[in-house]
């Protein structure tokens, strides 16, 4: 009898072949992951890629409108939580300083690229894959669903750019000088720290 059942403890340990080589997937999968983190343009490329294969699917299956428009909403969320600071001012107060003497607070995304990157990129082949099943393809008419998003991105955003205003954040931060990223300097890049995946 091992510990675990000695206290009472139900034996969670599945020891099978197919429990073995999903966890040797998983372990390989997010190696490959913490080693694209650095490369920037070349993941966001791999996302343009999918995206275009997706779109020009949907162009010649004329369908699957619904498949589309939430995956339109899901990566519009994404964006916002891309766009958004992880600690929102209007509850926590100013996170940025406002005059000389106060402590400089870096602007902290509520969604980090990585992860934006990668659930986009995977909402991407999910949605690829659904338009290989006929019951996803419910029949709607689509212009009413291109309508509603392109309002509802307008809504969004310009909310988005309002609180941005009114805040005084700004969530851009390429082309911005960075400091210790340096080879020889001894900081580290937070683009280049790997990032373990909540699956």
């Amino acid at each position: 009898m091992n510990a675990a059942m000695a206290y009472g403890a139900p034996e969670v340990a599945d020891n099978s072949r197919g429990a073995q080589l999903v966890a040797q997937f998983n372990r390989k999968f997010q190696h490959y992951l913490d080693k694209s983190v650095p490369h920037i343009k070349e993941r966001w490329a791999g996302w343009g890629f999918a995206a275009l294969v997706y779109l020009i699917r949907i162009s010649f299956l004329h369908g699957w409108y619904i498949v589309t428009y939430g995956l339109g909403i899901y990566n519009l969320n994404l964006i916002i939580g891309f766009l958004s600071p992880q600690v929102d001012p209007s509850k926590e107060g100013p996170t940025l300083p406002t005059k000389g003497n106060e402590e400089f607070r870096p602007f902290v995304r509520r969604l980090p690229e990585f992860k934006f990157w990668y659930r986009s990129t995977k909402s991407f082949v999910i949605a690829f894959c659904m338009t290989f099943f006929r019951f996803f393809d419910v029949p709607v008419f689509w212009p009413i669903l291109l309508f509603y998003w392109c309002m509802l991105f307008y809504m969004t955003m310009k909310n988005q750019i309002k609180h941005m205003i009114k805040y005084k954040y700004v969530p851009i931060t390429f082309g911005k000088k960075q400091y210790g990223g340096g080879k020889g300097k001894g900081g580290i890049d937070a683009a280049s720290a790997p990032v373990k995946m909540d699956k």
